[in-house]
């Protein structure tokens, strides 16, 4: 933990749209009045039929129901579109930096009214209706927020799939959503290399239902498969329709979007999000704690196909009526110098990314960054994975000059917006800890047994009641959600966080106590990863753990035994390694991959993950109790053939 302070400056408490005194005040009213202070804050954006009920939620384990503005309705695209045209139809919305960086686009929000309407009636005249699931897998371009908006517009709810994935992982969320429709490109492009994106998605479909339509955005022009009556070019379908599309009227809890997400059981969860709750939800924090004013030019270089990039690229800025930009590319291409030349080129006044960017960028040395100015910068941001206090001094200092505050948020795809942040006018910082709870949440630690604890301490994070954005259900599969988050600690949300709250009542994320590993901000279930390397044939058993990762913050660490008469090598790692990329993606590529003749197991067979992570983590010293073990002796040789070894 560390034990620097960065206090608010002089300049931040006077511009900042909360100080200190400001953000006790509206915290405890959000807490003690939460039909008030949300019923308030819902008025922020634009409603066809004003709500009249606010907050109606139960986290009783026999009936967990979520619900905010209910009897509400709106359309969330005329939020994000159709209300800025009076005020400013003429500023930039969306500003594009392509992969390629002599390639970008300024789109303004009356260019994006117009694209999204066309996008939408696109959709209408290949039969997509109010309610019907469509599919994005698509590159970090323009027509990623236009697919997202024009879905909005007319009430069908987009699944998006980020385009790293495999065909396999596409695949299982084109079946779990029954989508009607597809929205690919031809290739995307990163780092100078064409992806396939239009042959994943050929190869996704070969074992899906059949009666899918694929929309294709040309983005390279290279010569894809295609298949007449199923396949449709973009720029084809839109000159057959108008520009004119009404928003559909929603209800408050109609769905706007299912994101599937890796759960500790082998099969991802579809995370459903309603329209009202968490667009108030998203447009608020964005405001808040990014300090949003308008004119500013800001930067999240998330991709869409995650939450952030759902909640802090498009719905929250656009809400907001603010400049967002969107960047296909990633930071060492062309250059290492590539996220500061956007910076620079852009005059970007607010810069939010991932942990393990800021620390592969530092891994190159300061001089990438210093070769640049940076003067626009105001406000650093950090998302994904706890931020280690050593890359938080290095964002700042080097960075952000020593002068723009740095907020680190903790949030997860099922919380729709950012719970634990600072408030750069209100907050004094402390590297590598998310500080103080947003307006509205509630966070508790627990033991193992639910017991609260308090003061300065260690334990699980939960959240005590619900705040308007978070999600609804699992799609499809209520009871899941209900054991998923709220069977441990009964009446309350378990995040499957632990966490540590210091003696100012600032918490600290440590990490995930379930069977999830954070990779480089990208949540992979053990699970998954375990059922992948089983279907090698020459594999017999896995157990695939997280351990740290001086890049990622926590590798993957596997451990595999192999059917008898197999024996391991560097060429069956490669193999297994290949096997896990083509059936998740490359971001589960296993870090270590230890074959072990035995995995210590209880007697009843079930695998002691404990004594796996630790001997992972190299701390082997203190396993704790191994008497419960079938077979002791594993343990011992899994010691000596670690793959993780500290160096000395």
């Amino acid at each position: 933990m560390s034990n620097s302070n960065y206090p608010v400056s002089a300049q931040w408490a006077e511009r900042a749209w909360v100080n200190e005194a400001k953000y006790k005040e509206m915290y405890e009213r959000s807490i003690k009045d939460p039909n008030g202070f949300w019923g308030e804050i819902g008025r922020r954006i634009d409603w066809m039929k004003p709500y009249t009920v606010v907050k109606n939620t139960s986290y009783d384990p026999s009936n967990v129901s979520i619900k905010w503005y209910e009897d509400g309705s709106l359309n969330v695209c005329y939020n994000c579109v159709d209300r800025h045209l009076k005020t400013r139809g003429s500023q930039v919305a969306i500003i594009w930096e392509g992969d390629d960086p002599t390639q970008d686009e300024k789109i303004t929000y009356r260019q994006l009214h117009e694209r999204v309407s066309k996008f939408a009636n696109v959709l209408k005249a290949n039969g997509v209706k109010k309610g019907d699931r469509v599919t994005i897998y698509l590159p970090m371009i323009p027509e990623a927020a236009y697919a997202m908006l024009a879905c909005a517009r007319i009430g069908a709810v987009h699944s998006i799939v980020f385009g790293g994935f495999s065909p396999d992982s596409l695949q299982n969320r084109i079946i779990d959503a029954d989508s009607k429709l597809i929205i690919t490109a031809d290739e995307g492009m990163r780092g100078g290399k064409p992806v396939p994106l239009k042959k994943n998605c050929d190869d996704a479909l070969k074992t899906c239902k059949g009666d899918e339509k694929v929309l294709v955005v040309r983005r390279t022009g290279n010569p894809v498969a295609w298949t007449p009556g199923r396949d449709l070019w973009l720029h084809e379908e839109l000159v057959k329709v108008s520009p004119d599309c009404p928003p559909a009227e929603m209800s408050a809890e109609d769905p706007l979007f299912i994101l599937y997400t890796s759960g500790s059981t082998g099969k991802p969860k579809g995370v459903l999000h309603t329209s009202g709750g968490y667009l108030v939800y998203a447009a608020m924090t964005h405001q808040y704690i990014f300090d949003y004013h308008d004119g500013d030019i800001y930067w999240c270089t998330a991709d869409v196909g995650w939450v952030t990039g759902h909640s802090y690229i498009v719905y929250g800025p656009l809400a907001n009526g603010a400049t967002t930009l969107m960047f296909e590319g990633i930071p060492n291409y062309p250059t290492p110098s590539r996220f500061w030349h956007v910076i620079d080129k852009w005059d970007v006044n607010t810069f939010y990314t991932a942990p393990t960017a800021i620390r592969a960028l530092m891994g190159l040395g300061d001089d990438f960054v210093k070769r640049t100015d940076r003067s626009s910068l105001r406000l650093l941001g950090s998302v994904g994975e706890p931020i280690n206090p050593e890359a938080w001094e290095w964002y700042h200092r080097v960075v952000g000059d020593d002068r723009c505050p740095i907020v680190d948020t903790w949030w997860q795809t099922e919380t729709g917006g950012i719970l634990i942040a600072p408030l750069p006018g209100a907050t004094n910082l402390k590297p590598g800890s998310a500080t103080l709870p947003f307006f509205g949440c509630k966070p508790a630690l627990v033991d193992d047994k639910g017991q609260f604890i308090d003061g300065a301490a260690s334990g699980n994070l939960v959240i005590l009641d619900s705040w308007p954005g978070q999600m609804r259900t699992v799609y499809g599969d209520h009871e899941r959600f209900v054991q998923t988050y709220f069977s441990a600690y009964p009446g309350m949300y378990f995040t499957g966080d632990g966490c540590r709250r210091d003696e100012d009542g600032y918490y600290w994320i440590t990490g995930r106590v379930d069977d999830v590993i954070n990779v480089s901000g990208h949540r992979l279930g053990t699970a998954e990863v375990e059922s992948a390397l089983v279907a090698h044939p020459k594999v017999a058993e896995a157990a695939v753990v997280g351990a740290p990762h001086d890049l990622k913050g926590q590798g993957i660490y596997c451990y595999v035994t192999l059917n008898a008469g197999e024996q391991g090598s560097d060429d069956v790692k490669k193999e297994l390694v290949a096997t896990v990329r083509k059936i998740i993606g490359p971001t589960a590529s296993p870090d270590w991959i230890q074959f072990s003749p035995g995995l210590p197991k209880t007697r009843s067979g079930k695998i002691m993950r404990r004594i796996l992570r630790k001997i992972a983590e190299d701390e082997f010293s203190n396993l704790g109790d191994t008497s419960t073990l079938a077979d002791p002796a594993v343990v011992d040789d899994l010691i000596a053939n670690r793959q993780n070894k500290k160096s000395g």
